[in-house]
């Protein structure tokens, strides 16, 4: 629901002036403050690597469990402005995107 519903949550969490942080950069893309989480690309490439694997006769129980690798930290610091929320450097500076 978070993923498909970004806007309208990033939308009424502005409204309701909630510095709200999720795991999907599409929230803080469409106006949530932050957003932390996995590199969604990243996971599903690995995930068709794996179904690559077991078309190829591999076993499921055999395949060795991953957990994501790459994270990205998406600041929106137009939504931080409008909670008067003032974000530190060092926060934008490892950010991996600002939105403006």
């Amino acid at each position: 629901m978070v993923f498909r519903q970004s806007a309208q949550l990033a939308e009424l969490v502005q409204k309701e002036r909630l510095p709200a942080i999720s795991m999907f950069t599409l929230f803080s893309k469409a106006g949530g403050l932050i957003s932390y989480g996995p590199d969604l690309p990243a996971t599903v490439r690995t995930c068709a690597a794996y179904v690559a694997r077991i078309l190829n006769g591999a076993k499921p129980d055999d395949l060795p469990l991953e957990r994501p690798t790459k994270f990205e930290l998406v600041v929106n610091s137009k939504a931080a402005k409008i909670l008067g929320i003032k974000i530190p450097e060092s926060i934008l500076l490892r950010a991996d995107q600002v939105v403006r």
